[in-house]
């Protein structure tokens, strides 16, 4: 079903015009709107569309500079006259030159001495450098060795440019004629049809339909269109097709990683959690002393962690140093050995989000204490499908009197059934600065049962020091791995690039 355009473009086509930009300037219409009326009516086989890629050679402004003022070998050739030493020859121009003096055989090399061989007649490069001077050439009409040799070295450059020829078929003019309602003729090349509009043919097309001719508008159909007499004149209602695919529309929008991230820091407002931020730069004593992390823990090592060149003030460590030793407060026995002030002044990229915890719990000793963060943690990982140096933690604690480890499984578990895991349990875990422990495991349908993140109540090595006489119950996971499994992916890279294929495919979904 063809529309106004189409049979515009169509009756141009019929005049022997073949070349869309000439068919738009007559038509007065875009190029690109010719395109595509020339494309459906080669979908419906009444015209032919030829479509070609044509290679034309230009000059780049070096190539231009050397056709105006002649090849450096040109040059050079002139600056040693009847011959030089080689120790002269001093520009870096001159260098380059002398490799195609000698290839093109203008010039030879004894004993030191460079000397013109009397045979320096105007080559072939020189000559197409100077038809191209006068203006691109298609690489078709030229040899290709020279061209690939100009190209080489930075003196000409290609250009594709699309071209399109549009020729009638049979079933065109016969499209035209049905339309005059005039007989049908066949298989001559020689038919010259006169000028045809819709206008022509009585086929006045529109294609908005205004409130007034709903109203006052007579409508009709006839042979499969829409027919409204207005206003004294009856036109076609343009046809559409309904069932076509629509072209692709790609808004803006929040990345899936983001709106994953989003969505569970709403579900810990819900919960009536407050979320809390720290520095990305912490000291030793927060990121590990205050944690009850031993000094010479193998996570503290080179490897694991990125130590900076700087140091921290840290506040009083009286209580964390007598914790480490010997464990006075908290009916332990500490580390043993010496704690040291020195390591723990040492400033790292936090590895951790519970750094930023303890610290708030220690500003804030009293309960109630109901608060979360979601941040960036950063350790010395190698890179692959499931590794990163950075990532995103979730962290979240409860301190308040008489709560208990059935506590912590139950927001666990109201947790986990807001982020859509309807399965969840719990299995026995070991982490240095909680007991007891716990790791929450979901089932995924296809995986089974996935561990999700660690839990625990803090240790009292950890809260005694600070003041803090109430259990806490504290839990992480890491977002990214929630991420992979939400979105379906296999290489946890994908989550910091910027694909935007994928980006694009990713359904928009607060729950993913």
């Amino acid at each position: 079903m063809l529309s106004g355009n189409d049979f515009k473009v169509l009756n141009a086509i019929s005049e022997g015009m073949s070349d869309p930009q000439r068919i738009a300037e007559k038509l007065q219409m875009k190029v690109e709107a010719v395109r595509a009326s020339a494309d459906a009516l080669g979908e419906e086989d009444l015209i032919s569309v030829t479509k070609s890629v044509e290679e034309s050679v230009t000059l780049t402004d070096e190539g231009r500079k050397y056709a105006e003022e002649g090849l450096p070998e040109r040059a050079l050739l002139s600056f040693i006259g009847s011959g030089k030493p080689m120790s002269e020859l001093k520009d870096p121009v001159h260098k380059i030159a002398l490799g195609w003096l000698r290839k093109k055989g203008w010039a030879a090399i004894d004993k030191g001495m460079i000397r013109p061989t009397g045979s320096a007649t105007k080559g072939e490069d020189e000559n197409m450098l100077d038809l191209l001077l006068k203006g691109p050439e298609s690489k078709s009409s030229l040899k290709s060795n020279l061209v690939t040799d100009l190209k080489n070295r930075g003196l000409v450059k290609l250009d594709k440019s699309k071209s399109w020829f549009y020729e009638i078929s049979d079933a065109g003019r016969a499209r035209i004629l049905e339309i005059r309602k005039l007989p049908v003729i066949t298989g001559s090349a020689n038919i010259t049809l006169a000028p045809l509009t819709l206008e022509a043919t009585g086929l006045v097309e529109i294609g908005n339909i205004t409130s007034d001719m709903i109203k006052t508008g007579q409508w009709s159909e006839e042979n499969g269109f829409l027919f409204c007499e207005y206003k004294g004149g009856k036109s076609r209602v343009r046809p559409y097709d309904v069932t076509l695919a629509a072209d692709k529309i790609y808004p803006g929008k929040k990345h899936p990683y983001q709106r994953l991230i989003d969505f569970m820091r709403e579900i810990m407002l819900e919960m009536g959690f407050v979320e809390i931020k720290g520095q990305i730069v912490q000291s030793s004593f927060w990121n590990f002393d205050a944690l009850f992390q031993p000094q010479d823990h193998p996570a503290r090592e080179m490897q694991d962690t990125f130590y900076l060149d700087s140091r921290a003030e840290i506040p009083d460590y009286t209580r964390i140093k007598e914790m480490h030793e010997c464990g006075r407060g908290a009916e332990s026995t500490g580390w043993g050995g010496v704690w040291r002030p020195e390591v723990a002044c040492q400033e790292v990229l936090r590895t951790h989000t519970t750094g930023v915890t303890i610290k708030y719990l220690a500003d804030h000793p009293e309960p109630p204490v109901k608060a979360f963060g979601i941040d960036r943690v950063y350790r010395r990982e190698a890179i692959d499908a499931t590794h990163t140096p950075e990532f995103e933690q979730l962290e979240g604690i409860v301190m308040d009197r008489d709560v208990t480890f059935c506590h912590l499984l139950g927001i666990l578990k109201e947790f986990y059934a807001k982020m859509g895991f309807e399965e969840v349990r719990f299995r026995p875990g070991y982490f240095p600065y909680t007991e007891p422990s716990v790791e929450p495991e979901v089932f995924i349908d296809g995986l089974g049962w996935v561990e999700l993140g660690g839990a625990g109540v803090f240790r009292k090595e950890v809260t005694a020091p600070f003041g803090i006489e109430q259990p806490v119950l504290a839990w992480g996971l890491g977002v990214s791995r929630v991420a992979m499994l939400r979105l379906g992916l296999k290489d946890l890279r994908l989550l910091y690039q910027s694909d935007l294929e994928w980006l694009r495919q990713t359904p928009v979904s607060i729950k993913l």
